[in-house]
């Protein structure tokens, strides 16, 4: 692990170590692909020899100050929001890994702000939105069950519209719930699938396919009523439907369920890179995105519910006497 070009500074063997220890976790334990691990190794030794030029030899010295210093040395350089992004996700999944190995007590990048990416908010579904849309496509005939695999296989996994109209049979790993995904410039990522996402699909390949396999029907996984390949107009209208039968009035394609399957990840505490792993984005500052739109939420929940922001409530009635 050499130090970055251009620096006076050699990587503490302490601090080396430690990234070592990660990244080789990352790999066998989490099953992170090679790419993914190498660029955690490279931004975290970036990271290191900024700090040992602080005069940090070992990452229980690290104080939040440092952390700081990092991002903003990163601003400094004028790196692109989304390299920038990417290299404090790295240093704050490292951080919540030095806490959980015992190395630290604290997460040091807890107070550090990232960078601001200046892009359009995707739109998104709470949780409730997304539980009444799965619940209504009714189960009682073929249409009803292959409806209602497509929509928990959206939200479960993340897919494109496209990636799931092109889904063959041999792409669907039920026995161990993963699916094997052909996304964009034809590159392959396994997602895994949830398990209220694999009994609806059980049961679609059970009593719903069949209904719709004639004579000339291939491998395609979701079918037609001829057979074929369900279309992407067809998916768009059967969400539209079952949107306006779940009695939701906000505008709902087969990408706002991704978008929500994404954000709803974040929320719950998902790492950001294992989140594009499983979106398939080539450029972390891509997921990246929806790290604003939760903490656009969480804005918005302090600014309605937080006394110090609500007009006219008692405690500032009373701060007022």
């Amino acid at each position: 692990m050499p130090p970055r070009s251009g620096s006076s500074v050699d990587l503490p063997p302490a601090m080396e170590e430690s990234i070592r220890d990660f990244v080789t976790s990352l790999e066998l334990e989490r099953g992170r692909s090679a790419k993914t691990v190498e660029a955690y190794e490279s931004d975290l030794s970036q990271a290191a020899i900024f700090l040992a030029k602080r005069g940090r030899s070992d990452w229980k010295r690290v104080a939040s100050d440092d952390a700081t210093a990092w991002a903003q040395d990163l601003s400094d350089r004028k790196l692109a929001s989304s390299s920038a992004a990417r290299k404090l996700s790295a240093l704050r999944m490292f951080a919540r890994y030095l806490v959980h190995e015992g190395v630290r007590n604290d997460d040091f990048t807890e107070l550090v702000m990232g960078p601001k990416l200046r892009r359009k908010l995707p739109g998104t579904l709470t949780t409730e939105e997304v539980g009444k849309i799965l619940a209504a496509p009714t189960t009682e005939d073929a249409f009803g069950l292959r409806d209602r695999a497509i929509l928990e296989l959206f939200y479960s996994s993340g897919l494109r519209v496209s990636e799931l109209c092109d889904l063959t049979l041999q792409q669907v790993d039920l026995d161990h719930g993963f699916v094997r995904v052909i996304g964009k410039g034809s590159k392959e990522r396994v997602v895994p699938l949830g398990d209220q996402a694999i009994t609806s699909i059980q049961a679609y390949l059970a009593s719903g396919r069949p209904h719709f396999v004639k004579g000339k029907t291939g491998s395609q996984f979701f079918l037609s009523n001829r057979g074929t390949a369900i279309s992407r107009k067809t998916v768009w209208l059967m969400v539209k439907t079952h949107t306006r039968r779940a009695g939701i009035t906000k505008v709902v394609k087969p990408h706002l369920l991704r978008h929500s399957f994404a954000t709803h990840l974040l929320s719950g505490g998902a790492d950001l890179r294992a989140i594009q792993e499983m979106l398939g984005h080539a450029d972390i500052g891509t997921t990246q995105i929806y790290t604003a739109v939760e903490e656009t939420r969480l804005l918005d929940h302090h600014a309605k519910f937080h006394p110090r922001k609500l007009k006219n409530t008692e405690v500032q009635r009373e701060a007022s006497k």
